[in-house]
């Protein structure tokens, strides 16, 4: 009778066992049904980024495996404008709060055509570069700091590389320029300035030594293996701010807000302070 009654307790234990389990796994099927919802989330950001932010990506595949992250890289000029035409863009991340402004209903004189892209309340200060002033392998000329620099452009006796006007980085160049007093309209007259349509193109440049020195970001020269011989200060050009911000025509709002708050994570900034960016505050 005790034999019996053991195996009789055992029969009930192991039921109950199964039907918790059968519950469990119909509650995990239930979760699991709701996440694995495929989504395209499609990322704008800077070409000085591509390195890095495909890390990012990467990463993000283990917190949200149901989402795909559709990464554009170019200047932020160049990414403006395809949204303002109506790309698809979940998340844009500029190299400039400038091209932000510009589709942003809240970006002041920037503002200048009355766009409202941006969904104002998701926007953030994300990450601070660097602008620098990188060599070719061996540095030929000898070039050692944006001062000799500036006497050398005057002397028209370097041959420099810049992003174009309507790049962040070609406008910081421009805010150098006019620290030390140098028109760029008489250097490009005299032949000394070769410009590229984003910061990459500056870099291959560089990197190529088609020119004598090149004005990058500090993380394209990092990425590149480039040697940099001068930072410009803040006096200089002003700070490198890159802000980010979900789109108001974004077709998935609830992830693309999920894979903005990602990108200020620990895990995410380890990948962008790998290659020389800094957290903003």
């Amino acid at each position: 009778m005790k034999k019996f009654f053991s195996l009789l307790l055992a029969l009930s234990l192991a039921l109950s066992l199964t039907a918790c389990g059968g519950s469990t796994d119909t509650g995990d099927t239930a979760a699991d049904d709701t996440t694995a919802e495929p989504v395209d989330l499609y990322v704008f950001a800077a070409a000085s980024m591509q390195e890095s932010l495909d890390q990012v990506i990467e990463a993000y595949k283990a917190v949200a495996p149901e989402v795909t992250v559709v990464a554009t890289y170019d200047s932020s000029g160049t990414l403006k404008t395809q949204i303002q035409e109506g790309a698809d863009c979940d998340v844009f991340i500029s190299a400039a709060p400038k091209q932000m402004n510009q589709l942003d209903a809240e970006g002041g004189e920037e503002n200048t055509e009355g766009l409202d892209l941006v969904d104002s309340a998701t926007r953030l200060d994300l990450l601070e570069n660097k602008v620098t002033l990188a060599v070719p392998e061996g540095n030929p000329k000898g070039i050692e700091s944006f001062d000799q620099l500036a006497e050398l452009l005057a002397a028209g006796d370097v041959f420099l590389a810049m992003g174009n006007s309507d790049v962040p980085v070609g406008q910081y160049t421009q805010k150098i320029f006019t620290y030390y007093g140098l028109d760029e309209a008489s250097l490009a007259s005299a032949g000394v300035l070769t410009y590229g349509s984003n910061v990459k193109e500056v870099t291959t440049q560089v990197s190529e030594g088609t020119v004598d020195c090149g004005v990058i970001y500090a993380t394209d020269a990092f990425s590149a293996g480039l040697t940099v011989v001068d930072e410009a200060t803040a006096e200089m050009c002003g700070q490198v701010i890159y802000p980010a911000a979900v789109m108001k025509n974004s077709a998935n709002p609830d992830a693309a807000k999920a894979f903005l708050d990602f990108l200020s994570t620990d895990e995410a900034m380890a990948c962008f302070e790998a290659v020389g960016f800094s957290p903003m505050a």
